[in-house]
């Protein structure tokens, strides 16, 4: 198996250009404020999924991982909420984008309590 067949990577990965391209629509002096983070905590969010697979062998390493790709998730949200308070002609795109990540969300949290209980630490 690998990361790539994770539904949290599939969502993940899916949403990561989502954002990105609209992250641009911000005016030209939040484009390396708050855009800037808004791409880098969404890119994050994949980024520890991969790292933590990647030392999937080791159950708690990975969990590390997965907690850290929650609290990017968690950061990006939050980057969602605050564009959609200050630029509210952006609102629907951004709102969506929110729902999507809120979703993710809870399906990285669920899959946390499942590698913490079930995830076989001999397991690559």
């Amino acid at each position: 198996m690998s990361y790539r067949n994770l539904d949290i990577y599939k969502m993940a990965f899916e949403l990561f250009p989502q954002v990105h391209k609209a992250s641009f629509l911000l005016p030209k002096y939040e484009l390396y404020e708050l855009g800037s983070q808004l791409r880098r905590s969404s890119d994050s969010v994949i980024t520890n999924i991969v790292e933590g697979y990647g030392r999937s062998v080791y159950k708690n390493e990975y969990y590390r991982f997965l907690v850290f790709s929650h609290a990017s998730n968690d950061e990006t949200i939050n980057h969602l909420e605050k564009i959609i308070i200050l630029y509210p002609e952006f609102s629907t795109q951004f709102e969506v984008l929110k729902q999507r990540y809120d979703l993710l969300g809870g399906k990285i949290n669920n899959y946390k309590k499942w590698v913490k209980e079930y995830w076989n630490e001999s397991k690559s």
